[in-house]
């Protein structure tokens, strides 16, 4: 039986993915690799020498190119960071639950909106779309008149990708990119501002059923069950350490850390190192520090810069968000921007850490503030559709607040959210937001 993300044969391939990236010289082992594949051994034989080319690897010299500007350790990232401690900000409670209720119901739009051409290109969606002439997108997906043909070559997502149609929406369907603050909520609920790495993922595996989990988070999980702690979880074997499966775990640090971007930074790193390293991790700290920040500001723009301070400045990503700073993405066309950033970090698997960072702080300075401009732009921009619209609904919500989000996007959801996380299906969106309004800290 293949498991998807654990099997040993897409690992190798991308753990030299992953070392290019870093630095390396790949060529000769990856011909090398390429060679057993294409060697005709029975299934035993080969996987004896899979494992023996995969323990090759794990004894390789590699280096990290840019390691002494991308460490992992949180006192490391302290010092070669330009934070400035926080200051606890005064809110009144109801300007506080405004802001969360938008942060999830944001979230949870974006992420339907995306949800089901999750994994197919930009180049399919467009096609899908201007079939049934709903390109550019406006509205939730539909897939009236689009032709069985079409559907054969681009199949919506099989994670719930029907039910997340425009025709079909009861509410926010099952998904990881939703699972993940609700698994938050439930580790801080138990174990409060001192909550350690080994408690979320003892959380994890007292609620959350490990095939809902993907990538890095189903690596870290066999890991722990194979008995190492973290950060060996995210270190053995897993060559998608530096992939967004962090970056979607940031936002319940933001949400109860309003107006202090480092706090909501601090949890974030205890969270990812449990799977991830380096960019990896600082995807969750940029994020969950720019929730935080948009309890405060109502510029995105400012929001992004400010967030920026909390992350390595000469790390992959911080160098990546800085590029799309550089760009004109407030004058161009959105298609002229998407373009400039698949050129430059199209070399990225579709759901790693860098590219789609750069789409969702794109999606978001190209809104200028308007919630569907930003979600729509960031699920055309194709990769990772669900998760970038998840983040960017999440950040702009929380901005504006449940008040100010528009009902088109809104009311579909019927304040219902579907999980496989035990105890958290049919929730209402209502009630998780009060509940996490009871666990931001601020002065009142």
């Amino acid at each position: 039986m293949k498991i998807s993300w654990l099997d040993l044969s897409d690992r190798i391939k991308y753990e030299l993915q992953q070392r290019e990236e870093e630095g390396n010289d790949v060529s000769e082992l990856r011909a090398e690799w390429s060679a057993l594949e294409d060697s005709g051994l029975n299934e035993e034989n080969k996987k004896v020498d899979s494992e023996k080319f995969y323990h090759k690897l794990e004894n390789f010299p590699f280096t990290i190119e840019n390691q002494i500007n991308e460490p992992s350790e949180w006192n490391e990232i302290i010092q070669i960071t330009n934070v400035k401690p926080d200051n606890v900000s005064s809110f009144i409670s109801e300007f506080i639950e405004d802001r969360i209720l938008g942060g999830w119901l944001g979230r949870s739009a974006g992420c339907l909106l995306g949800k089901p051409i999750e994994k197919t290109p930009r180049s399919g969606i467009k096609e899908l779309l201007t079939s049934n002439n709903t390109w550019p997108i406006k509205d939730y997906i539909t897939g009236r008149g689009i032709s069985d043909i079409l559907l054969k070559k681009y199949p919506w997502n099989k994670h719930s990708g029907k039910e997340s149609l425009k025709e079909n929406i009861e509410c926010m369907t099952e998904d990881d990119d939703m699972n993940y603050p609700m698994i938050n909520l439930l580790v801080f609920e138990k174990f409060g501002e001192e909550f350690l790495t080994e408690h979320i993922i003892q959380t994890w595996m007292e609620n959350f059923p490990s095939l809902s989990t993907f990538t890095a988070e189903r690596v870290a999980y066999a890991n722990t069950i194979a008995g190492f702690n973290p950060p060996e979880t995210a270190l053995i074997r897993n060559p998608y350490r530096e992939w967004i499966g962090a970056q979607i775990r940031a936002d319940f640090w933001g949400w109860i850390s309003p107006s202090q971007p480092i706090r909501a930074a601090e949890f974030a790193w205890r969270d990812a190192r449990l799977s991830h390293a380096r960019n990896g991790i600082y995807g969750e700290m940029f994020f969950a520090s720019a929730i935080s920040l948009a309890f405060q500001y109502n510029d995105v723009k400012e929001i992004i810069t400010k967030a920026l301070d909390v992350i390595p400045p000469k790390s992959r990503l911080a160098s990546a968000i800085n590029y799309v700073l550089s760009l004109p993405v407030e004058t161009q066309s959105w298609e002229e921007t998407v373009d400039a950033l698949y050129n430059e970090f199209g070399k990225y698997h579709w759901v790693h850490t860098i590219n789609n960072a750069a789409l969702v702080v794109a999606a978001l300075i190209s809104s200028k503030g308007d919630y569907e401009t930003a979600i729509c732009n960031v699920v055309m921009g194709g990769w990772d559709t669900d998760s970038n619209g998840a983040t960017v609904g999440s950040i702009l919500g929380t901005m504006m607040g449940a008040k100010n989000l528009p009902s088109k996007w809104i009311n579909p959801l019927n304040n219902k959210i579907r999980s496989s996380l035990k105890g958290f299906d049919n929730s209402l969106l209502s009630d998780l937001s009060k509940r996490t309004s009871v666990l931001a800290k601020y002065k009142s």
